[in-house]
Order: structure tokens, then sequence, then C-alpha cells
């Protein structure tokens, strides 16, 4: 090697590069480790509906630890995202001593279960959460497996666009274990519309009981007025419909 001028040059600056990186590394950890760009401020910047600064505050209590550069943003996202009302946060560093935190809260459309305080947001997510002020308009409930909440807003908003001609709003949606479907109406009536299928899908039913609704009206006028259950609208058959009154009511 020593008769190769060519090749120890090529050493040389090869040796010369790495020393080179290991003091730039080494100087960036030892400013990091010194008091320089202290972080000084930690900025929400956008308006929050539900989440309350305290509770922000107490998210990031003890975990702002280091400086501009060494501060672990990873941390902070995740311990935002344990707060009920937080869907996703977004931390970033805004030079020279900033930290800038942007939360996506949960959008609430609808009640999970009867009681349970859990919520269904915009995404068909269920999170638990307790709402500071009462909703603007009444929420639909919705009831079935929680992996199925997703469809189930499908269906519902299906519903509410189906139902608009009638003047009437579904309140409650169920899903039962065996998949087959329910919807509660405004005024008390329940529509059971059985499983989706190929064949005869949720949304054609819910179709042919707008089509059948004077018809339902009319036979259900005929019920003896002293009745006070509930009528049940049964649109699993493929060419009709069935009335009866709700007997699992009368036992609530």
């Amino acid at each position: 090697m020593w008769n190769k001028p060519q090749l120890m040059t090529a050493v040389a600056d090869l040796l010369f590069v790495a020393a080179a990186a290991a003091l730039l590394v080494a100087a960036v950890v030892w400013s990091t480790r010194l008091p320089l760009f202290p972080l000084q401020d930690v900025v929400v910047v956008q308006e929050l509906r539900e989440v309350r600064r305290n509770e922000v505050e107490q998210a990031l209590a003890g975990r702002l630890r280091g400086n501009f550069f060494s501060i672990d943003l990873e941390t902070l996202r995740l311990s935002l995202e344990q707060l009920p009302w937080v869907r996703h946060a977004d931390v970033r560093r805004q030079w020279p001593s900033r930290v800038e935190v942007r939360i996506e809260e949960h959008l609430p459309v609808a009640f999970w279960g009867q009681a349970t305080g859990q919520l269904v947001n915009s995404y068909g997510e269920v999170f638990a959460a307790n709402m500071s002020v009462p909703p603007s308009a009444p929420m639909p409930v919705l009831l079935g497996p929680p992996s199925m909440a997703p469809d189930m807003l499908v269906y519902y908003q299906q519903a509410v666009d189906v139902l608009k001609p009638l003047g009437r709003i579904p309140r409650a949606l169920n899903v039962s274990p065996r998949l087959a479907l329910q919807v509660r109406l405004d005024d008390g009536m329940v529509v059971e519309l059985g499983r989706e299928q190929a064949k005869a899908p949720i949304q054609q039913r819910l179709e042919r009981f707008v089509e059948y609704y004077p018809s339902v009206l009319g036979v259900a006028k005929q019920r003896p007025s002293s009745s006070s259950l509930p009528v049940v609208v049964d649109m699993r058959y493929p060419n009709g419909f069935a009335l009866r009154a709700n007997a699992l009511a009368a036992h609530q």
C-alpha cells in the first residue's frame, strides 16, 4: 500500500471524512445537553370545543423534558391522544423555542348503546367521553357489535335520506348478533329490515317501506285504540310487509 500513493490518499480522505462526521455528531449531542435552545412555549393553535386547557397541561406535565431539539414529540403526541375527546394530535417544533400542537377532536354524531357513556364519531369510531354541552339536535342511538359501528353509521345516514319524503327521522338503529337491522322512528314505529343481502339490500327495503307507508298507517289505525304498544313493521317479506305490536316494549 505504501507504494500506491493514490490508495493512501483515498484512505486518508476517508479517515478525514469519518473524523469530521464523528466531530459533528459529538457537537450535536453536546449542544443538546447544554442549556441552549430552551423550550419556552407550547401552543395549541386552534380553538377547542371539548378539550380543556387544564387537560392538555396535565397530559404534558412532566413530559416537557429537554430543549428545542431533544424534546420527545412522539411522547407528547401519545400523551395527548389519551385524552377522551382527542382523536388525533399533531406536535411539531416551531423555531426557535416553541412547540405547536394541533388537536383533532372527536365529532360525536350518535350515542352508542343505552347509557353506556360511549359515543360514535363521524368516522364511525366508538369512544368514551362525557359531553359538556348537550347536543344542539337530538342524536340517534346505535346499538350493535362494536366492529359494526362504521357500517351502522352508513345505514343510519341511508335511513335518514330515504325517509325524508315521509318527514320521519330515525332515532335508533339496532344490529342484532345475527346482523339483522332494526330502525326505530321518531314516532315510535319500529321497522324490521333484516340482514343485508345482495338480492334485497337494506336500502331497497327502506324504499319499499316509504312506498307502503300510507298502507302501514291505514292498518295501524285499525288497531284497538286501547293498545299502547308501538307498531312493528316487518319489511323482510319480498313483496309486502307484516304488522305487529312490539311485545318487548310491554315489559320495558
